[in-house]
């Protein structure tokens, strides 16, 4: 099941964060209930975040992030050894 065992690294798109962010609360076995109820945040707006809703307000996307043991780092693109993770947005042809 590829939501139990999370891809870490670069994410270039708000579906890759959710994925991610779905993928680690269901290894440490938490519920959205549980996460709701940790950080005064709906299970809607859980849901819909670890969708990968666009419109997602950033401020609780990171309090989600923090509750459930994530963090966010910023730096120049590039600049990591890290793996990309994969975009599920359709690529552009040129």
């Amino acid at each position: 099941m590829p939501d139990v065992d999370p891809d870490y690294g670069v994410v270039s798109d708000v579906r890759a964060l959710g994925r991610i962010a779905r993928g680690h609360r269901k290894r440490r076995r938490l519920t959205l209930e549980t996460v709701s109820g940790l950080g005064n945040l709906s299970p809607r707006f859980l849901s819909e975040f670890e969708r990968g809703k666009e419109t997602a307000e950033i401020g609780k996307v990171l309090k989600a992030l923090s509750l459930i043991g994530l963090e966010v780092v910023v730096q120049p693109r590039g600049w990591s050894k890290r793996k990309q993770v994969p975009s599920t947005e359709p690529q552009e042809k040129a």
